[in-house]
């Protein structure tokens, strides 16, 4: 009997052993992220974050059924006995942005965290990699140091247009440190812009920071890890300072940042030593500093004046001798300018150019060819004389004659100086300053020396984010498209976005911007950077109590205006951020300022029809009138005010009814209903004709697009739309407001082969045309310059400006085919449109659930699709030309395939729903 029992006991044990092997083992989540996307941030500035993953791509893992979080204060309590949070399991598919539900967090707290998954088999996943967040400085009272500097506006050095200007600081300050270093963490921040070291060390190789917010309302704050950079002794941390945005004359408002106040330095040293203790080293009166450093002047729109006789050695070093140094003077830190620390990235080096050519050497002039409009510094090597002075121009073009292009910088002077202080080789790269240019052109160098390509590279600098999507096609000019687009994101996108990156602008345009978010967002990841400058719109709305947004955010130019199609990013923005990403957060945080927004235009209007200013159709081609009032286009602005009175409305109301807001959904739809019926009176007629002496096609795409037209009369306005463009021989006849429309119009009445049509004009005004003249970005006009007859004559005329480039987003969606159906991805539709002119296109995006792509060719007749869901998703896949018969799927036909639906098929298409996986479809045609 024992014998047999034993025999039992051994059977079931070895069974067992066999199940548990033969049970797939689910791999871990991946790519863990808090709020915005931030893979395990110091300084971060949230805590109440969100959490995120990623399901691994595998076989065992198609959904994710229920999940489980847990955080501690310190890794050896995961996943245990987590004592900050443990979510327990929720039986949900949520695999993105869960609302942190643990214990409150303070300033300094680091959290260790970490998640696991049930698939869809109910089976758990191993736990992830621990990953952790840690906070920054999260209110002004965790600010013991004082604002430092030295005054340099009594220096009174007047430049262009006779602003003040500031010569940079050297700031240091002398300690010791007696014990030796656990952890040590750098809270710091300026009224101005900053590079510092750590005993001689550079701390980070961020660009200008802190970077550019409402200085009136909240300087962003940065934190480094400079554990490793500390000694036992003396140590010495160092500070250069300039005037940057803060204090230059891109801050020309009245009285705005202090009057233009001396640059001043906030810094917060905290240690913990070994035996426990602490030591903090704070900016404050017993700091020195000196202007006479080497370099002299530096502006974001004038350029960098250096002089390397004045270099001085080791000023950054603990050994240095500061005593004939001046003390600081001190400001504290008051309590109606919030210190935050930054919601996004750094503005980085991020490319480096180097394939450059020498155009033409004249005497002692050279110029030298990047090949591809750029922002950010030329990195020169250059032979030199003792006190000659090296001058580098800055241009994005050059004139037919060779010489250079500079009209269009208007009073930038964009142009950077080194003095030298021995014969001999110097290298030098600009620190506080960035130019958009193409060509540099250098002179004062050694007479005697012969240019060559290795003088000049370029440093390519913008906010660092990384690639988030790609298109390739068949065709040539439209891969030079993407480029120029990408291009044009990179340039502008150096900390907010911006309109342009070489003349005295270079400010936050609301319209542009509204304009180019989704596709921004297809192209890279600027989900963080989005949603930063969104706040920093809230905070200036607040200086306004009709809920005016202005044209520009920061609002420097503080004229007390708005303008319809700028305004409005308030609204779409968050609505565009909220699809692409999922996040609702973006939507609670901005409901109030859209809310504000439309109040604004209820303020303005009578009648329902709305009477603010408007930028209106802003540079459409072939306007009735010329000069500025020209480059308002020829659509009403009363149109054009009306038609995104309506559409705020509209997306207000369904940005309530995803908050669950149910009476504002109600009175925000409500409201749209009347707008619009007044809309279609106003502006209308019976055969849905825009009652206007001239026809334009932003009229018809504006209506129709925002839904503001009766079914019966959106019919008959889609004709004369059609009619419209015929008479310009299916040339765009939009501008900025009218151009991101125009593809998602066509595309919803099925004309898709016209869009291609216009997309693949040649000739002015079409996208191919920059292209044709040489352009490497996009231009600020569609006629900014020709072969044929040179540059635009109007001083408003930058090569660097992405607005036209929002047909990106239609590249995305229709030519390589995907979309979204749901909120962040979680619906994919897959849908490429093939066209005569293309043979094959392909797209991938990183979307909130991990990397979708879709990849088609035309070859032999056959139309092949190859094509990436993720996991915890599902997909519409729409295939063109469709033969139900033909249509094979992973090499089999679709009835043998579990994982595919057959959802309907007619004369055109076959719609098939797919779960997560990876598909090669083929059909005959």
């Amino acid at each position: 009997m024992k014998q047999q029992y034993f025999y039992y006991i051994v059977s079931f044990l070895t069974l067992s052993i066999f199940i548990s092997c033969d049970k797939p083992e689910i791999s871990k989540p991946i790519e863990l992220t808090v709020s915005e996307g931030f893979k395990n941030p110091i300084g971060f500035y949230n805590n109440k974050p969100t959490f995120s993953w990623v399901l691994p791509v595998s076989e065992n893992v198609k959904s994710q059924s229920a999940y489980q979080i847990v955080a501690a204060s310190t890794p050896s309590l995961l996943p245990d006995n987590p004592d900050i949070w443990d979510s327990k399991k929720q039986v949900k598919n949520q695999s993105t942005w869960i609302n942190y539900k643990g214990k409150p967090l303070q300033s300094r707290q680091k959290v260790y965290w970490q998640v696991r998954y049930w698939n869809q088999d109910k089976t758990a996943s191993a736990w992830s990699a621990i990953n952790t967040f840690e906070l920054g400085l999260l209110n002004n009272k965790d600010w013991k140091a004082k604002w430092a500097g030295l005054d340099t506006a009594k220096d009174s050095i007047k430049g262009v247009r006779k602003f003040l200007m500031h010569r940079p600081q050297y700031l240091r300050k002398g300690f010791e440190v007696s014990k030796e270093v656990e952890s040590a963490r750098l809270y710091i921040t300026a009224k101005g812009i900053f590079d510092v070291h750590l005993n001689g060390k550079n701390v980070s190789d961020d660009v200008m920071p802190p970077g550019w917010t409402p200085y009136n309302h909240r300087i962003e704050t940065l934190t480094y890890d400079v554990t490793t950079l500390l000694e036992t002794g003396k140590n010495a941390i160092a500070v250069a300072l300039a005037s940057g945005w803060h204090s230059g004359r891109i801050s020309r408002g009245k009285a705005l940042y202090e009057n233009f106040a001396s640059p001043k330095i906030l810094c917060q040293l905290e240690i913990t030593l070994k035996d426990g203790s602490k030591q903090i080293i704070i900016s404050d009166e017993s700091w020195k500093g000196t202007t006479n450093g080497p370099i002299r002047l530096a502006g974001i729109y004038d350029g960098e004046t250096y002089d390397a006789n004045l270099e001085i050695p080791n000023w950054s070093a603990a050994n240095f001798n500061d005593a004939t140094w001046q003390n600081t003077e001190i400001d504290a830190v008051v309590d109606s300018v919030k210190l935050a620390p930054k919601r996004h990235t750094t503005v980085k080096q991020k490319l480096l150019i180097s394939n450059v050519e020498v155009v033409s050497v004249k005497e002692n002039i050279a110029i030298f060819n990047l090949k591809q409009n750029m922002v950010g510094v030329p990195k020169v090597k250059v032979p030199m004389k003792k006190g000659d002075t090296l001058k580098i121009r800055f241009s994005e073009m050059l004139l037919s004659d060779g010489s250079f292009y500079t009209t269009n910088y208007r009073s930038a002077q964009s142009t950077d100086y080194y003095i030298a202080a021995a014969d001999g080789i110097i290298n030098y790269t600009p620190k506080f300053t960035f130019h958009g240019f193409q060509f540099v052109e250098l002179s004062g160098f050694d007479k005697q020396a012969k240019p060559d390509s290795t003088w000049v590279q370029g440093l390519v600098q913008h906010s660092d984010f990384e690639v988030n999507g790609t298109f390739t096609s068949s065709h040539e000019k439209l891969n030079q498209l993407q480029s120029n687009i990408t291009w044009g994101l990179r340039d502008n996108f150096f900390d907010v976005p911006t309109d342009c990156p070489q003349r005295d602008e270079r400010l936050g345009w609301t319209g542009d911007a509204q304009v180019i978010s989704p596709t921004a967002m297809f192209n890279f990841k600027t989900h963080a950077f989005w949603t930063a400058w969104l706040q920093s719109m809230r905070e200036t709305q607040s200086e306004h109590k009709d809920g005016l947004i202005p044209f520009i955010i920061p609002d420097v130019l503080q004229n007390n205006n708005a303008s319809s199609g700028w305004g409005d990013a308030g609204v779409i923005i968050p609505w565009d951020i909220y699809n692409i990403t999922g996040d609702i957060s973006v939507l609670q945080e901005n409901y109030e300022m859209s809310k504000k927004w439309v109040g604004y235009y209820q303020s303005k209007a009578k009648n329902y029809i709305s009477y603010v200013h408007s930028f209106a159709d802003w540079l459409q081609p072939y306007p009735e009138k010329t000069g500025k009032i020209g480059n308002r286009g020829d659509t009403p602005k009363e149109f054009i005010n009306t038609a995104y009175f309506a559409h705020s409305a509209h997306l207000l109301s369904k940005i309530a009814s995803v908050l669950g807001k149910t009476e504002d959904e109600k009175k925000y739809k409500n409201l749209y209903k009347e707008i619009a019926n007044a809309f279609e009176n106003k502006f209308f007629d019976e055969n849905g004709m825009f009652i206007n002496t001239k026809q334009t096609q932003t009229s018809y795409l504006l209506a129709i697009h925002f839904n503001l037209l009766k079914p019966e009369t959106k019919v008959k306005a889609q004709k004369h739309l059609l009619e419209v463009l015929k008479k310009a021989d299916y040339h765009l006849g939009t501008g900025f407001l009218g151009t991101p429309i125009l593809p998602k119009v066509l595309d919803d009445m099925g004309e898709i082969d016209l869009m291609y049509k216009i997309l693949f004009k040649e000739t002015y005004p079409s996208w191919f045309y920059s292209i044709n003249q040489g352009a490497t970005t996009m231009w600020e006009r569609w006629n900014s310059f020709s072969k044929a007859d040179g540059f635009n004559p109007q001083s408003m005329n930058s090569l660097n400006h992405y607005a036209y480039g929002a047909v990106g987003q239609w590249m995305y969606e229709r030519i390589a085919g995907i979309a979204s159906l749901a909120p962040g991805y979680k619906k994919i539709r897959i849908a490429p449109i093939p066209n005569k002119r293309l043979s094959s296109a392909s797209a991938s995006l990183n979307t909130s659930y991990g990397e979708v792509s879709s990849a088609w060719k035309i070859e032999n007749k056959t139309f092949q699709l190859d094509v990436v869901i993720p996991p915890n998703t599902t997909a519409e896949v729409h295939i063109p030309l469709g033969n139900l018969e033909e249509l094979l799927v992973n090499g089999s036909a679709i009835k043998e395939n579990i994982n595919i639906k057959l959802l309907n098929t007619d004369k055109e298409s076959l719609v098939i729903l797919v779960n997560s996986g990876t598909y090669k479809f083929q059909n005959k045609f």
